[in-house]
């Protein structure tokens, strides 16, 4: 089925917003959408009350239950492969990939996100870019905006195309309303260098589901999903 795989140059980038937004407006124009994300981390946190965790967002955005989205959950704050650990839990990459097949066949549309960057291992010897590659959907790489993210975007794409992956866009979050000289250009060079489109996402205030509705429809997802 079409679908995109959500990764990011770090953590806290912004991809779960943006993945929410994709899902949102693919859903509020008609489309049957799931939404998979393999396992999320810190749960122990305290919440955003303008922002609930990401299993919750994605969940919201798409109409499905939090726990049919993300299988696996951890209390700490850290790697997967270390949370995994200390809860004495490990993560089965058969079962991620069987899982993701379920949620595929409840949709037309399904969109992945990842945990952290492409490098981030999910066991000692499994990779999120190892689940990437295994799901075969082209990747959307959100980055950030400002001071070393060429650097940072560059090796996300160089990480990428080694392990064979297609790389639909950069999607560049949050993209202020007025970008600087050195911002403008960051999105530029990433373009050329890194020979990829590169789309921008607005800041938004809250998770309502109308704005992220709202932004993911600005985002070019029918050339994504071809």
């Amino acid at each position: 089925m079409p679908g995109l795989f959500v990764t990011a140059t770090d953590t806290g980038v912004g991809k779960t917003v943006v993945a929410a937004a994709i899902l949102a407006a693919l859903r509020a124009r008609g489309d049957r959408v799931a939404a998979y994300k393999p396992v999320v981390t810190g749960t122990d946190e305290p919440a955003d009350p303008d922002w609930p965790p990401d299993d919750v967002l994605l969940a919201e955005a798409a109409g499905m239950r939090a726990e049919d989205v993300t299988p696996a959950r951890y209390g700490p704050p850290v790697s997967p492969h270390l949370a995994a650990a200390l809860a004495g839990r490990p993560l089965d990459p058969a079962a991620l990939r069987a899982t993701f097949a379920e949620r595929a066949a409840g949709g037309d549309t399904i969109v992945v996100e990842g945990v952290g960057g492409l490098l981030v291992p999910l066991t000692p010897d499994y990779a999120v870019r190892d689940l990437a590659r295994d799901l075969a959907l082209p990747l959307v790489v959100v980055a950030r905006p400002g001071l070393g993210t060429i650097n940072h975007t560059l090796l996300t794409l160089e990480a990428a195309r080694a392990a064979g992956l297609a790389v639909a866009s950069v999607v560049i979050a949050p993209w202020p309303d007025e970008p600087s000289t050195m911002e403008d250009d960051n999105r530029a060079t990433i373009a050329r260098l890194g020979e990829v489109e590169v789309a921008t996402f607005p800041t938004l205030p809250r998770a309502d589901p109308a704005l992220l509705a709202a932004a993911g429809a600005q985002l070019p997802l029918d050339r994504w999903l071809r």
